[in-house]
């Protein structure tokens, strides 16, 4: 476990460089405010967007997620926190006034951005 990459992957990264050519910027793993030991992928401070870009296996995805048959209860109570805790800092943050958008690895980059975008702007222009 220790040498799966938590940040900077192929579709996080993937996103940030099609948000960055559209002249948006962001801060990237910008730990949770008042959660400790959670980060966010990528932030957008003033407008308090926070994207996650989630991976299949480890955040449970209703399409992808697989179930390891080798120690089977230990990675299912370990995938059930994982997706708890997930639950947590979404309502953490909802709470304390930030739009959360959760992305699944497997979801389109260019589709990813774009929603980051528009919702970028209609902050913007709320403000």
């Amino acid at each position: 476990m220790s040498r799966q990459s938590s940040r900077d992957t192929a579709p996080e990264v993937a996103v940030r460089r099609l948000l960055h050519a559209e002249g948006l910027r962001y801060r990237v793993n910008v730990p949770v405010p008042g959660l400790p030991r959670r980060t966010i992928d990528i932030v957008f401070p003033k407008a308090k967007i926070a994207i996650f870009m989630d991976g299949c296996f480890w955040h449970g995805c209703p399409l992808h997620a697989t179930q390891p048959k080798a120690n089977a209860e230990w990675w299912r109570v370990k995938l059930d926190k994982n997706m708890a805790r997930d639950q947590e800092t979404t309502e953490h943050l909802r709470a304390a006034g930030w739009t959360v958008l959760r992305y699944w690895e497997h979801d389109v980059p260019d589709s990813v951005a774009e929603e980051v975008r528009a919702t970028v702007l209609r902050q913007k222009s709320e403000t």
